[in-house]
């Protein structure tokens, strides 16, 4: 058992919030031990983001490099949350120097630099996690333990989409995000997340086809000022060529013989973040959508003709994560997005700890690097013009 944990977050942007907060939750959502988290520092060159993530999830001070958080002995783990092309040389910069790291989905844009990533955590003694916060949602997970325990029988269909209008105004502001070749996207941002909820719900993918990747906003404006996460900001008249995909399709076929269908969009106007799924079995059949975190909907046929169909399930003490995972433990009470990086940070620092406080562990860089195979082969998919990839 270590004395303490503490830890850091690289960007103060959307998602490096969620991460900070996380942190400064994880001790309260589960009853377990767990050596104290010391909150120590904020890494970002955006100054003014730094401090203002600093002072409000309380941790000592704020940086304005990775390598200032590197070169800290009382820093243990880290989180990096910053643009997907940066991962590498921080992940890897963090194992060398003893630090635990959990890296923000996706990986990385490439398969080099995502097998560079899973060298160095093979070849170190921390941990070294990947964040696919959607799998520490309380329903997905009820009904993934209901596949699981063979309620469904045997699966026939996931349908999963995953749409976002975040890009659908032209006018929005170029950033890092709409730069890098296909593939880096609406489907590294977006789809790396269903398609590890996919491989969650349905087991094992063996092939990709029918992949489509289409740009509709082909050049974007110059922002005059830095922006967090998908906040507008005002910009300029002089624009630059969108470099990857607002729109990605595509099929898959599981190991267990399910054929999945996945739809993502960075562009679909309406939908600020909209994530469901569709999971069909012989026996039963399950819907969930992340605009309703705290339920799902569920059929397996049980009640007289008269009054059968889909019912409403609400996420409660009897599902996962929840029995201490909020103050008030009861049934219909709900939950957000929040908690979800606050129980992902727990099992971080669990895994850190070693000790078995009940939670599942977090995805692996070698889970991340089959993430990034997948999407690949939606890639290469695409460019031939739909044709079926198989995995090895």
């Amino acid at each position: 058992m270590h004395d303490s944990i503490g830890v850091a977050v690289i960007g103060a942007g959307m998602a490096g919030r969620s991460h900070a907060h996380g942190y400064r939750m994880a001790a309260s959502v589960s009853p377990g031990p767990l050596p104290p988290v010391r909150l120590v520092a904020i890494a970002d060159p955006n100054e003014a983001f730094a401090s203002e993530a600093a002072r409000l999830y309380g941790y000592e001070r704020y940086v304005g490099s990775w390598q200032e958080v590197t070169d800290d002995a009382s820093i243990d783990a880290v989180s990096i949350v910053v643009a997907n092309d940066l991962h590498r040389e921080i992940a890897t910069g963090l194992l060398a120097a003893g630090k635990h790291v959990l890296c923000e989905k996706p990986m990385a844009n490439t398969i080099a630099d995502a097998e560079a990533m899973a060298a160095a955590s093979a070849g170190s003694d921390t941990v070294a996690a990947l964040g696919y916060s959607y799998r520490r949602s309380p329903s997905v997970n009820a009904v993934r333990e209901a596949i699981v325990n063979g309620t469904f029988g045997r699966l026939r269909q996931v349908d999963l989409h995953y749409w976002c209008d975040y890009g659908a105004d032209p006018n929005a502001a170029m950033t890092w995000r709409y730069r890098g070749g296909p593939g880096t996207g609406a489907l590294g941002d977006l789809g790396t997340h269903l398609v590890d909820m996919a491989e969650f719900l349905g087991g094992p993918i063996t092939s990709v086809s029918t992949g489509a990747l289409v740009t509709f906003v082909e050049r974007r404006p110059l922002p005059l000022t830095a922006a967090r996460g998908h906040a507008h900001v005002e910009v300029g008249t002089e624009t630059a060529p969108v470099e990857n995909e607002d729109i990605a399709s595509f099929s898959l076929m599981f190991a267990s013989g399910a054929v999945g269908t996945l739809s993502i969009s960075r562009v679909a106007y309406g939908h600020p973040n909209s994530l469901g799924f569709s999971v069909f079995g012989e026996r039963a059949a399950a819907s969930f959508d992340q605009a309703r975190p705290a339920e799902f909907k569920f059929y397996d046929g049980a009640p007289p003709d008269v009054t059968q169909g889909f019912r409403q399930v609400l996420a409660g003490p009897l599902h996962p994560y929840l029995e201490h995972g909020l103050p008030m433990s009861h049934s219909g009470v709900g939950f957000g997005y929040s908690e979800l990086f606050a129980f992902q940070a727990r099992a971080f620092l669990e895994q850190i700890a070693r000790i078995d406080g009940g939670l599942p562990p977090c995805p692996s860089f070698r889970d991340g690097l089959h993430t990034v195979r997948l999407l690949d082969a939606v890639v290469r998919s695409a460019a031939a013009g739909g044709a079926v990839v198989e995995m090895t």
